[in-house]
């Protein structure tokens, strides 16, 4: 059936219209435009009296009933104005490839508005949708502020990429360290734990703003979630693992997480967050895997920079797709850095704790003449990250100037 039909058929046999009839008789008066007209084909006599009934409180015409070849009653209903609304478009169908399907193929086949109807609420998108409901509260219903091309990917390798925190860490491996590298790497833990904290609870605010239509954004930012939990995890059992107990927390690094969570536009604060923070995160992984002191704590780091990176990926891409359809995105992304910046005003270098950390993970031990490679270790660490980050915002579309000014600015505290 077509759902631009101006009349159908359909034969219910010997159903009343309590026994089944309305199975078959609704679902053909919604391929129908508003009044197109429907043959209701009928053995049961006492279908007469009950439809012109069940017409006037569902709002459609009954036309009347006449007896055809063999004694069937053929019932006439015109569609009403306030059903079910017809189909507008259709999907072609959904397949397998190679016995899989993705994301990405369900997008192939049911595409992401241009704007999003808020009085369509939780419907799936393509749904058909009762006129008459409410309009829901989001506020995140364009395509352009909310989805890039490229999310039904991410979430597709998020859903493959996922890992046990339990298992898939060879925790056995796990040997006591000498006092001072246990402390740091305690404190390096404690640090990115608190850090992580803020980045499962930043994005966790905007999902219930987003509308379902681009549920696939959702279902992204969820498994980022799921990412962050599983993080936080392993990072809060490493550094308990080091018998000395939980780091230090910094007023530098609580002031730059609350600058992020007071952030109130969604690509602000992915550009704040993923593009920026967890952007810079990546090298730090990077350079606690280069000095792992085991093996544990190199599979953690790598399995973390890999989910990271899917993070950065989405937050590069929705920047980029955002600059792409409003100019004017440019200026806001730097005033937010610098809105930032001001609200850090006062604020030193790299928290102490977590600078002496890394200078002595670098190092491997406390003696004075590996102290200084350690430091120099975390000397370049600093110039990576800006550089990292100079390039990073190029390929988002920045300019090299634009690059190197908010760079600059970019929270002492990494994230």
């Amino acid at each position: 059936m077509s759902a631009k039909a101006a009349a159908i058929a359909v034969d219910c046999g010997e159903l009343p219209l309590g026994g089944g009839l309305l199975a078959l008789l609704r679902p053909a008066l919604n391929e129908l435009e508003p009044g197109g007209m429907l043959a209701v084909l009928s053995r049961a006599t006492s279908v007469r009296e009950d439809l012109a009934s069940w017409c006037r409180a569902e709002r459609h015409e009954y036309l009347g009933v006449e007896t055809i070849d063999g004694g069937i009653d053929r019932h006439l209903i015109a569609r009403g104005e306030f059903s079910v609304a017809n189909q507008t478009s259709y999907e072609s169908q959904l397949k397998p490839r190679e016995g899989k399907l993705t994301a990405s193929d369900v997008l192939d086949v049911a595409p992401l508005p241009l704007t999003a109807d808020p009085y369509t609420g939780f419907a799936p998108r393509g749904a058909r949708v009762e006129p008459g409901g409410p309009a829901y509260p989001f506020t995140l219903n364009e395509r352009d502020h909310a989805a890039p091309p490229e999310v039904a990917k991410l979430y597709d390798q998020a859903v493959s990429g996922q890992w046990d925190a339990t298992r898939d860490i060879p925790w056995d491996e796990v040997k006591p360290l000498p006092f001072p590298l246990a402390q740091a790497l305690a404190q390096i833990m404690t640090f990115l734990a608190e850090n992580e904290l803020s980045a499962l609870y930043v994005p966790a605010r905007f999902i219930p703003r987003i509308h379902p239509v681009y549920a696939e954004v959702a279902m992204f930012l969820a498994s980022q979630l799921a990412d962050e939990a599983r993080h936080i995890d392993v990072f809060l059992k490493r550094a308990r693992l080091c018998g000395v107990g939980l780091g230090t927390s910094s007023v530098t690094t609580s002031r730059s997480l609350l600058s992020l969570m007071q952030t109130e536009d969604f690509t602000e604060s992915s550009f704040l967050l993923s593009v920026l923070g967890e952007g810079t995160f990546l090298d730090l992984l990077s350079f606690i895997e280069r000095y792992a002191p085991d093996e544990p704590t190199g599979e953690l780091m790598r399995r973390a920079k890999n989910d990271e990176s899917r993070h950065v990926h989405f937050g590069l891409a929705h920047v980029r797709y955002g600059l792409a359809n409003d100019p004017n995105l440019y200026g806001r992304l730097e005033a937010a850095v610098r809105r930032r910046a001001a609200a850090l005003h006062g604020v030193g270098g790299v928290p102490a704790p977590v600078q002496d950390a890394l200078t002595i993970l670098a190092a491997g031990s406390a003696e004075p003449e590996a102290v200084a490679r350690g430091h120099e270790a975390f000397r370049e660490l600093l110039e990576t990250m800006h550089a990292s980050r100079i390039r990073r915002l190029q390929h988002a579309g920045f300019t090299a100037e634009q690059a190197e000014t908010i760079s600059e600015l970019h929270t002492p505290n990494f994230m």
